[in-house]
């Protein structure tokens, strides 16, 4: 890193967030001693050989042997000719293998294409043709589902992991019987030529690897988005992309962090899966740079194992959404755990809502710092200082080297106040989206600057404030109307859990606002709803339709899915 701190810089008009930088904080990045993520795991693993690098199901592993499996994985991919601009996929939750698969096919010199274990068959079809890998891990729990996949696909090596491989000749098994036999979470398939991701380790380890040429530039993952224009495609992230945006918050939160007493081996919570980019910066790619020690939590929804966990691991930085905070800070047996040493709690993929930060920082006494970014950035932009301790309602001020702006529909620079869409400049942003020339060109304006598709508001500070997605915008006789702040005023009521808003087709008005209830109080009626917000809204952001529900549709990140709501109605 540099040693120009916010101190030392002449604050250029177009970059007013630098006078209010932390002190220490650089206001850029340098990533020459690092300059790939392969650097990073050798860091890591040269620092913090001994130390535990993950735990899953009560058993740690330590960086020394999660580095030589992946090693391995490396040495196997090269024998069969999967190298430099190669992809190679993964199709699992968090467990430990992940680690070890990211670390080998950096290693070749491939490219990471991360997939969602979710996915039907039809979504992974598109995903892997489109990426054209040349392997795929996949956690044998889905396995039936890439094996329909792969009758219309082009032959590609398998490799199947389970969830009792690494946890011993004991509980190994036990688990997955478990799995198998118990849970039943696991079809029946079969894919002829598929090769056990241990049995492909074991072969590794006999053979030469020759590590190839590895440059920044190269691209590290493909990173599958909905993209800002809806469809799905792959952000191309270098290595230095990747990188910078490690190093970016490592220096942001570096006041919490290295703060005394330090802390040798910290503990970070790993809820949100690894294959979403939030999770894979910040859990996995961070926690190598702090020689951190990430609890694997592979179902986050199963909350009672979550707080088990947290009672085993006190935690020190716990990374997650709104949705994960208000969860737990609903569970029975939340009080139980200590967060005496917390040090982070930072929140990103959607708005923090006022009423679970301030119930949050009052259970926990740590604050949470919320953040903004987007797969096209390699995760995080934006965040708040570590050291406030109040919400206040953004999402804070850009990480070091980069810059973001406000544009009107024209593409015109807007003044501080004005809403508009968010642009974003720096080096975390991608190369470009894999194989669609036309996409990456719309995706950037015309001097450079990426387009998100956030509406937003930045103050004079360079603060900034997250209106809404701009598709997710509803218009009510011609006024905008941004659903964050709707479902915020709602959640300050006492009996509301939950609130989503959605705009629904309306003869007079065009669409109309509908809300959709999780309530926390059973006995919460629609009139006390209307009136508390009747007072608190202006009418045309007022709604007009209610409806109370048990549960609402989310992403495995937690992400609430408005679309399935507004084909609900």
């Amino acid at each position: 890193m540099t040693e120009t701190t916010s101190d030392s810089v002449a604050d250029p008009p177009s970059r007013p967030w630098l006078a209010h930088y932390p002190p220490g904080v650089p206001a850029e990045i340098d990533i020459s001693a690092t300059p790939t993520l392969v650097h990073l795991i050798d860091e890591a693993a040269a620092r913090h050989g001994k130390a535990d690098q993950a735990v899953f199901l009560g058993r740690r592993y330590t960086y020394g042997r999660v580095d030589r499996a992946g090693r391995h994985f490396a040495a196997w991919l090269a024998a069969q000719g999967i190298g430099p601009g190669a992809r190679v996929a993964i199709m699992m939750p968090n467990v430990p293998q992940y680690a070890a698969a990211v670390f080998g096919i950096l290693r070749a010199g491939a490219t990471v294409v991360n997939v969602n274990p979710l996915f039907t068959a039809r979504e992974l079809r598109s995903q892997l043709a489109d990426a054209q890998v040349a392997a795929i891990v996949v956690l044998e729990n889905f396995a039936a589902t890439l094996a329909e996949a792969m009758a219309e696909l082009p032959p590609l090596r398998v490799l199947v992991a389970t969830v009792g491989d690494w946890l011993g000749p004991v509980k190994g098994p036990v688990a997955n019987f478990v799995v198998r036999r118990v849970k039943k979470a696991v079809r029946p398939w079969s894919i002829p030529g598929a090769l056990r991701f241990d049995a492909a380790l074991v072969q590794g380890a006999g053979l030469p690897f020759a590590p190839p040429a590895i440059a920044s530039g190269d691209v590290a993952l493909l990173q599958y988005t909905g993209g800002t224009t809806g469809v799905s495609k792959g952000a191309m992230l270098t290595h230095a992309n990747v990188v910078h945006a490690v190093l970016a918050p490592q220096a942001w939160l570096a006041p919490a962090l290295e703060r005394e007493p330090r802390i040798a081996n910290p503990v970070i919570v790993c809820a949100l899966p690894l294959y979403h980019i939030y999770a894979l910066v910040a859990c996995l790619f961070l926690g190598l740079r702090i020689g951190a020690k990430s609890v694997l939590v592979p179902n986050p929804r199963d909350l009672k194992a979550l707080v088990r966990d947290l009672r085993r691991f006190p935690p020190h930085l716990f990374p997650a959404v709104n949705t994960l905070y208000n969860a737990l800070l609903e569970h029975p047996d939340f009080g139980r755990v200590d967060f005496s040493g917390l040090r982070v709690a930072n929140s990103g993929g959607m708005a923090v809502q006022r009423s679970v930060a301030e119930r949050w920082l009052a259970r926990t006494g740590c604050p949470i710092i919320e953040g903004w970014g987007l797969t096209e950035a390699t995760a995080g932009v934006t965040c708040n200082r570590v050291d406030a301790r109040e919400w206040g309602g953004t999402v804070g001020i850009p990480f070091p080297g980069c810059e973001i702006g406000v544009r009107d529909l024209l593409g015109e620079p807007l003044p501080p106040g004005e809403p508009g869409e968010v642009v974003v400049r720096g080096p975390q942003v991608m190369a470009g989206y894999w194989n669609r020339p036309e996409e990456s060109r719309h995706a950037f304006t015309a001097d450079g600057w990426l387009r998100t598709g956030d509406v937003g508001v930045m103050n004079a500070k360079g603060e900034l404030r997250i209106v809404d997605r701009m598709k997710d915008m509803i218009i009510v006789s011609g006024f905008n109307v941004y659903p964050n702040e709707i479902e915020e005023v709602a959640t300050l009521h006492p009996g509301v859990s939950e609130a989503v808003a959605v705009g629904v087709a309306d003869e007079r008005s065009g669409e109309v606002v509908k809300l959709f209830v999780v309530r926390r109080d059973p006995a919460l009626a629609e009139a006390e709803l209307a009136d508390f917000l009747k007072a608190r809204l202006t009418g045309y952001k007022r709604p007009r339709r209610y409806a109370f529900v048990e549960s609402l549709p989310k992403t495995p990140v937690g992400k609430v899915l408005r679309r399935a709501l507004r084909e609900s109605r």
